[in-house]
This record gives structure tokens, C-alpha cells and sequence, in this order.
């Protein structure tokens, strides 16, 4: 049997993009957002009034990065800003209707590459690697 290979950074790379892409092309079709777009989109859910700098620390991203992001996601009507109640430079992000709709309708893209990756992977393989993506996720180094 031969060696695994082991240019674990060069592996994560190709599979992060070949993955990214196809779920790109899905969520775009079904829901009209990218994967970025829903990261996004999640985060905002998951902590209403959220501002753009903690926005950007959670995507792991730069502000400018997340200034255009956020920019492009309110223009399509899926986010909104308000003021912030406590910091007057500030603004909070907020989902709107259309953006938990396209939340939504992203969702069964999203459990089918779930449910392809477990064909893949099985289902232990599936959630040590669940495990295992956050801890990098979260990683230090």
C-alpha cells in the first residue's frame, strides 16, 4: 500500500476549493448566495446586532473584506444596518426577511453535501472530521 501523502496544507487547499466551488454553483442556483455570503448570513443569525469588526473576527477576515461583503449582502436586500445603541461610529447588522428566506432555501443544498460528504467519509469519518475542521477552525498556532 502506498504512502498517504502527506502535504496536508496543499490536500486542504485543493479539497477546501474543489468543495467551495461546487457548493458555490449550488447555493447560487437554489438560494442566489455563495457559501462566503452564507457564512455571513449564518453569523449574523447566530448573533443579531453583530457589527461589521465582530463580523470580521468570526469569518476570520479583514474589515475591508467584510466592508464589501456586507456591502454587497444589503444591496441585496438580504442584511440590514442600523445604528449601534452604543457606539455612535458603529452599525449593527441585522438579517432581514429576504435574507432568512435565502437561509432557507440554501438549507437543502446544504444538507445534501452533508449527506454526500457522509458518503464519502461514513458517518464516524464524518464527524471526526467535523470535529477536527472546527478545532483548525480554531486553532492558534
Amino acid at each position: 500500500m502506498p504512502e498517504p501523502d502527506q502535504r496536508l496544507y496543499y490536500l486542504l487547499q485543493r479539497a477546501a476549493h474543489r468543495l467551495r466551488t461546487t457548493l458555490d454553483r449550488r447555493c447560487l442556483a437554489t438560494a442566489g448566495v455563495t457559501t462566503a455570503q452564507l457564512g455571513a448570513l449564518f453569523a449574523v443569525q447566530d448573533e443579531p446586532g453583530v457589527t461589521q469588526q465582530e463580523l470580521a473576527r468570526t469569518l476570520g477576515l479583514r474589515e475591508s473584506a467584510v466592508t464589501g461583503l456586507v456591502g454587497r449582502l444589503t444591496t441585496a436586500g438580504l442584511l440590514s444596518r442600523q445604528p449601534h445603541p452604543r457606539q455612535h461610529r458603529a452599525v449593527v447588522l441585522e438579517l432581514t426577511d429576504a435574507g432568512v428566506a435565502a437561509l432557507r432555501a440554501a438549507q437543502p443544498e446544504i444538507d445534501r453535501f452533508n449527506a454526500e460528504m457522509r458518503a464519502v467519509l461514513g458517518d464516524e469519518g464524518f464527524d471526526e472530521t467535523a470535529v477536527a475542521l472546527k478545532s483548525l477552525a480554531y486553532w492558534e498556532g
